[in-house]
């Protein structure tokens, strides 16, 4: 009897730890609050719990309201629980003008890519903002927008209002900011004991939410929302995909928007990983070893719950910037509830949120997150050892023998040039960035944590009354995240005016109406007056047995330099005069020496990668 007390209290401990589904997280709207006599407005917006009063750019002609809350304070008490909805505090209009502070931040270990900028940053950050244009004649559909920077880096502050207005203002724009680092993905058994694993993913479920209850108060449709996210911005999206198993339905989203969706290695929540970067956290701020384990008074989960904000900001980014190259030290895991199987695994059994998939991945994905200076294969072998430290020596031979060598041609000190996708050298030991040995890591990386992702999410969404459309960006140099100013600006010098139009309408069309095909004019280029069959203007859906993909390219152009930091290289990159858009449809599992078969390769390492 007392051993069956004691599994029953475990089981209520967990659920009330870790809350399923709530479908109504937010109190009923309360009656709102009279406007000042002269002061009613339609910038005016009444949540119940707060009210925001947005302002009109009169650059972009949208209405847009900043810095609202959609979540209480993750701090105190709450820090490493389950988001909760705000408290009311209706004693004053809020004046929606500027963002709320941005995440606490952290780097990885290649301390490249961008600067780390955590001026501003709190605790207290779980806020959204609205894009919106005034005045529609009918509910718009909405774009869902989170942003990337490896679970660790980032905020909600990029600007919509360039693909709002290149597509005629058809839609809403939301984005939002999640906990980032220790703060949202701090994993262990402690954790998942004593609060909640997978904080950042619960925020931003939370956000959906938010967008379901009130986004038809900004002229927004919650009927017709799409989810987006680019790299870590992503994948999160994938596991809100996935969510709960994929019971969710279209309750939340109708549409999807993956573009170079990041998948890092997932670990199960107590694993060994996991629970390593949950001491080496605590030891930093003077939580462990030397304090009880238990969940009872004085653990070291209570002793985190307590440590300053500025302690813990510190310790987070310290440890992230400690790991392997190209890591961070806290991202999503495996905890059986919201994140239930390996996305290698959930995605082959189709269990699915959503209905609809635009997915995409960039030409060179892996250069700023692969270890630099592998001149031998020798080199190359103690590189996926330390990457992948679940693999045997067969595994390892495995991957060396889905990636080549090639001959002399692909020697370090060869030239530098993109391949071309369909012939040979391939994207396995050439690119415009690097050669031999070097780029194979840059080809097994890009594959296993990006670009093979893109390929299961595809596949996933292409039956079952789902469509999926994909595409790959390829303008030159095409490495992780360089298309993002094409979608949202400004572009830089290699994205032509007619590149730009295309993208930001190739999102806008599916956004608004479920499909990504553009007119054949706009696909070709506005400026180009060409009046050939375009593949974009017709865009056809990945299937399994008919996987294509849209490879989105320019050709001509005026060459000039450009340097990547974390490549050391002067490089060439080609801008106007003279670029013109080439979008050509491709076979997606025959692309760069059969892709397609390394991604098959890489689902069946899926559970010791992990992925």
């Amino acid at each position: 009897m007392r051993f069956l007390f004691f599994i029953v209290a475990r089981l209520l401990a967990n659920c009330s730890a870790h809350p399923r589904y709530n479908p109504q997280p937010y109190p009923p709207v309360v009656r709102p609050r009279q406007a000042s006599p002269g002061n009613s407005s339609s910038l005016q917006i009444d949540l119940g719990y707060e009210v925001y009063e947005g302002y009109t750019n009169s650059t972009t002609g949208l209405n847009v309201w900043k810095g609202i809350r959609f979540a209480a304070p993750p701090t105190g008490s709450n820090r490493w629980q389950a988001p909760q909805a705000p408290q009311t505090n209706r004693d004053a209009v809020i004046q929606a003008n500027h963002f709320g502070p941005i995440c606490p931040q952290n780097q990885d270990t290649t301390n490249t890519l961008v600067a780390l900028n955590s001026t501003g940053s709190s605790e207290d950050c779980l806020f959204l903002n609205v894009y919106a244009p005034p005045n529609p004649p009918s509910p718009l559909p909405v774009l869902f927008y989170i942003h990337g920077g490896g679970y660790g880096r980032g905020n909600g502050q990029q600007d919509l209002s360039a693909i709002i207005n290149a597509n005629n203002n058809s839609f809403v724009g939301v984005t939002i900011q999640y906990r980032l680092g220790a703060f949202g993905f701090l994993a262990g058994d402690e954790v998942f004991r004593n609060g909640v694993v997978n904080a950042g993913l619960l925020d931003q479920y939370l956000a959906l939410q938010w967008a379901q209850r009130y986004i038809s108060l900004f002229g927004g449709d919650p009927n017709h929302v799409t989810i987006a996210g680019q790299s870590a911005g992503r994948f999160p999206l994938s596991l809100q995909d996935m969510a709960y198993g994929g019971s969710q339905g279209q309750s939340l989203f109708r549409n999807t928007i993956a573009s170079s969706p990041y998948l890092p290695m997932q670990y199960g929540y107590k694993d060994w990983q996991p629970s390593q970067a949950y001491y080496a956290f605590a030891s930093m701020v003077g939580c462990a070893p030397t304090l009880p384990y238990g969940a009872h008074p004085n653990t070291i989960f209570e002793c985190l719950v307590s440590q300053d904000s500025a302690t813990l900001q510190n310790a987070s980014a310290t440890l992230s910037e400690s790991g392997k190259y190209g890591t961070w030290a806290f991202l999503p895991v495996t905890d059986g509830i919201f994140v239930q199987d390996l996305p290698s695994r959930q995605l082959l059994r189709k269990e699915l949120n959503g209905l609809n998939l635009l997915v995409s991945n960039n030409a060179l994905e892996g250069p700023a997150y692969t270890q630099p200076n592998i001149t031998t294969e020798d080199d190359l072998v103690a590189w996926l050892q330390l990457t992948f430290p679940l693999f045997t020596t067969d595994d390892i031979a495995k991957v060396l023998l889905y990636y080549p060598s090639a001959n002399d041609s692909t020697k370090p000190t060869a030239p530098l040039y993109a391949s071309s996708g369909t012939g040979s050298p391939s994207f396995i030991n050439q690119s415009s960035v690097a050669t031999g040995q070097q780029q194979r890591a840059f080809a097994i990386y890009s594959e296993t944590t990006f670009v093979c992702p893109s390929y299961w999410m595809a596949e996933a969404y292409s039956d079952h009354g789902r469509n999926s459309f994909k595409y790959q960006y390829s303008v030159p140099i095409a490495v992780h995240g360089t298309d993002l100013t094409a979608y949202f600006g400004p572009p830089t010098p290699n994205q032509s005016p007619d590149f730009v139009s295309a993208a930001m309408k190739i999102w806008g069309n599916f956004i608004t109406s479920d499909n990504p095909s553009i007119p054949n004019a706009v696909a070709n280029g506005l400026s180009s007056n060409s009046t050939f069959s375009n593949p974009a203007s017709d865009w056809p859906p990945f299937k399994m047995y008919s996987p294509y993909q849209i490879n989105l390219n320019v050709t001509g152009g005026t060459p000039f330099p450009f340097n990547l930091s974390y490549i050391k290289a002067n490089l060439t990159e080609y801008g106007e005069p003279g670029l013109v858009n080439n979008f050509t449809l491709v076979d997606a599992y025959t692309w760069e020496a059969g892709r397609g078969y390394r991604c098959d390769m890489w689902r069946s390492l899926g559970s010791i990668v992990p992925e």
